[in-house]
């Protein structure tokens, strides 16, 4: 069996880096842990591995191990940041993030298409985005139930996060928004309440585990129709984070303004993917 050659301290130091990135950049609205570790080159040996782990683990571990450790780390961190922004104004930094999530549609929307867009992926995306929109309607307007964030509320948020990383170009952060799962879960990982990071993980193990190998499936035999659902969900997620009241026309201003820059950052960011090649 072929084995992965022992990595040095340099190349080490970089799988950190890069893991911290993946774990930090993944919790910003509009941002894919999946499409950041497809920059960096991570995602194939990562999908291997769920995919086969006892084929590729022996392969591959040496070169994930540092990147999950760094990615941990990132995660933590960039919860104190993203947790700082919510605190110092909760419409003004969703406003943002909504920018950042809006400016990723025109990438996805290019991503989805790569190999076509066959009748029924515009038959799935709509239908994605109109079961996406009616839930988070109905959850904004109080006609259902809100999700409680206890043991199964954070459950389902670590679900959403593995999608984020097992789907490139799904960002899971506007779905926690939208299902008012995001803040609470930042402020637990922020302050290590196991409370909140015990159900995270085993939402982030089971989906992982139980995915893996189907998403890798599905990717491979319906790319079209599995990448247009996912452009469904984001784009409803959007209605989701419209923010329903301002303190006056200062903030409405400013949450123009933050929407505006979030959008441009993230447009040239998939302008830069396209660039550099992620596929």
């Amino acid at each position: 069996m072929e084995r992965e050659k022992r990595p040095g301290v340099g190349e080490t130091i970089l799988r950190l880096i890069q893991g911290a990135v993946i774990g930090g950049g993944g919790i910003l609205p509009g941002v894919s842990g999946g499409v950041l570790a497809v920059l960096f080159g991570i995602y194939r040996p990562v999908m291997a591995v769920l995919a086969h782990p006892k084929r590729e683990l022996p392969r591959y571990w040496r070169m994930l191990l540092p990147v999950a450790i760094g990615a941990v780390g990132g995660f933590l961190l960039g919860a104190g940041g993203v947790l700082t922004l919510l605190r110092a104004s909760e419409t003004v930094a969703v406003c943002l993030f909504f920018g950042l999530v809006a400016g990723t549609l025109p990438a996805l929307w290019n991503t989805a298409g790569e190999d076509g867009r066959p009748a029924a992926a515009y038959g799935v995306m709509f239908g994605a985005f109109t079961a996406m929109t009616a839930l988070f309607l109905a959850l904004r307007f109080g006609l259902t139930a809100p999700i409680p964030a206890g043991f199964w509320g954070f459950f389902l948020g670590g679900v959403i996060m593995a999608l984020g990383v097992v789907v490139p170009g799904l960002a899971s952060s506007p779905l926690l928004m939208a299902l008012d799962l995001f803040q609470p879960m930042m402020e637990g990982a922020f302050s290590l309440d196991f409370s909140v990071l015990l159900p995270l993980a085993l939402g982030v193990v089971v989906t992982v585990l139980a995915l893996s190998r189907l998403m890798h499936y599905l990717f491979q035999k319906h790319y079209a129709v599995v990448y247009h659902a996912v452009l469904g969900v984001v784009a409803a997620s959007l209605l989701g984070m419209i923010p329903t009241s301002f303190s006056g026309v200062g903030e409405v201003l400013l949450c123009l303004l933050c929407a505006a820059v979030g959008a441009v950052v993230a447009w040239a960011c998939g302008k830069l993917e396209t660039k550099v090649g992620v596929e």
